[in-house]
């Protein structure tokens, strides 16, 4: 992995299905160079790595099929930033529920994250999230078949809960070290704040 310094930093933004284009341009909006991940050839050099908001299992099974899931999997173990949003953050987690038994996932976040949480599609909602780690002001969060953290280890930290209703006091976003995760889709609202709390934790591991 090389070093960033500044506006210099390569994050590459897993590219085999998702919102991935949307991530694009909220990092685009953060002068932060992006490279498409579809080949073990294009790793090559980034200094992060965002998993998009999709369907996780045809994500995996993507990353399984062209041969990504090992590498991708060694990078994280050896430190690379990542950022994972909805489906990024199934893809993140070390367990699942309400999953398919034989999912696998990249992993690296010791949490158990329940799949399609909130419910279907029918069921997606947006609400005003209190994270003071992405800065004071509430933040607008859309949540689309999204999961929420069951269960956290010692090691994460988590930033943000579900504020009220039915599923007040769900975990919605963690870090542990070198990884984030976001229940919601910051990258669909145009609000970058996400996104630039990752680009300084890359910058950070620098």
């Amino acid at each position: 992995m090389s070093a960033p310094t500044g506006a210099d930093a390569l994050v590459g933004v897993l590219a085999l299905q998702g919102d991935f284009r949307e991530h694009e341009h909220a990092l685009a909006a953060c002068g932060v160079a992006t490279r498409r991940i579809r080949t073990v050839e294009d790793l090559d050099g980034i200094d992060a790595l965002v998993v998009p908001g999709g369907e996780s299992t045809t994500m995996s099974n993507l990353a399984l099929r062209w041969g990504l899931m090992e590498p991708l999997r060694a990078l994280v173990r050896g430190g690379l930033p990542a950022y994972g949003s909805c489906a990024g953050m199934i893809m993140l987690a070390d367990r699942i529920e309400g999953g398919r038994t034989d999912q696998e996932t990249i992993g690296g976040l010791d949490v158990t994250v329940l799949r399609n949480a909130f419910g279907r599609q029918v069921d997606s909602f947006e609400a005003d999230l209190d994270i003071p780690a992405f800065g004071p002001a509430p933040m607008h969060a859309v949540f689309i078949r999204a999961p929420w953290v069951e269960r956290a280890g010692d090691a994460v930290e988590v930033l943000g809960t579900v504020p009220s209703g039915p599923a007040a006091g769900k975990i919605v976003a963690v870090r542990q070290g070198h990884l984030l995760a976001t229940s919601f889709h910051p990258e669909l609202t145009g609000d970058t704040r996400v996104h630039e709390y990752f680009v300084e934790m890359v910058r950070e591991q620098a």
